[in-house]
């Protein structure tokens, strides 16, 4: 049986190229909004902004 809670994995995309980079936890219920934080992307080979996806 799987866990039941708040989490759920979300998948964050690059702000520049658009490509779907990381997959992180995220407890909804206390974080109602999108997540933007700062990541390395391979595609770009740069630190750019990853905003979840919808």
């Amino acid at each position: 049986m799987g866990k039941v809670g708040n989490r759920q994995n979300k998948t964050l995309v690059c702000s520049e190229c658009k490509r779907e980079n990381y997959r992180v936890e995220k407890n909804v219920k206390n974080t109602t909004d999108r997540l933007n934080l700062n990541r390395y992307c391979s595609h770009c080979r740069k630190h750019t902004e990853h905003i979840e996806k919808k």
